[in-house]
């Protein structure tokens, strides 16, 4: 997916009316208000917006993690609410890499086998998944901790590993909710270079929702969500 035609580059991830409305009690709640939005290969868009106005709300539907209650949300040109739920998680497997605040490396693996977890997930050769899993280890400053589990890692580590989980597919789209959040100020800097250092090599598109304005700000396009809608915005 990650390609261009006739030198634009190619629409990897879009929603169009995207709605998300929730009930509590005799209430309906509208979090989502009819976004249209839309990434191309390798771009970086930032979404900004208060607490509570429905960044990560949005991020779980571009993700297929939720369904919402109105609207089309597309990968790879496919609409997700038109697959099952087995052909969903083939498709986000393929195109979607997920960084989370906390980095959700399973405790009981080392970092080897949690960065080729995905790869082993779709049956992809043990040799080949943990080949792959290793350079990008090494990429991410973490060649020497193949085998360290989880709480043998500092933070910033794990979230190193975090990201390079993330890329072991090679997706069309990288989807980030507050990846530095958990970080001291110097640590989530040298993981957010990173982050753009591996845009740049794998052709990932990568959009980050973040309260940091310091990150928004060294993305291509910031787009602030106000109101169920997202709207450009100025840093």
């Amino acid at each position: 997916m990650n390609k261009r035609v006739d030198g634009i580059s190619a629409e990897v991830l879009a929603c169009e009316d995207l709605q998300k409305n929730f009930r509590e009690g005799p209430s309906r709640v509208d979090v989502l208000r009819g976004v249209d939005f839309a990434v191309r290969t390798a771009e970086l868009v930032a979404i900004i917006g208060a607490s509570g106005s429905g960044k990560t709300t949005l991020l779980q539907l571009l993700g297929g993690l939720d369904i919402p209650s109105a609207g089309v949300v597309r990968v790879a040109v496919r609409d997700m609410s038109a697959l099952d739920d087995g052909e969903r998680g083939r498709l986000r497997n393929s195109e979607l890499g997920f960084v989370y605040q906390f980095h959700h490396l399973l405790p009981e693996f080392s970092a080897l086998e949690n960065v080729a977890m995905p790869l082993l997930i779709r049956r992809d050769s043990v040799a080949s998944a943990t080949e792959r899993a290793a350079r990008l280890l090494e990429k991410v400053g973490l060649g020497g901790r193949l085998d360290h589990k989880p709480a043998q890692l500092s933070g910033g580590e794990r979230q190193r590993a975090a990201v390079a989980r993330a890329l072991i597919t090679r997706p069309a789209v990288v989807l980030a909710d507050e990846p530095t959040g958990n970080l001291d100020g110097p640590t989530g800097a040298r993981v957010f270079d990173l982050m753009l250092e591996l845009n740049r090599e794998e052709k990932t598109a990568l959009v980050v929702v973040t309260h940091d304005l310091a990150i928004a700000s060294r993305m291509e396009r910031v787009l602030r969500l106000e109101n169920g809608a997202l709207r450009a915005a100025d840093l």
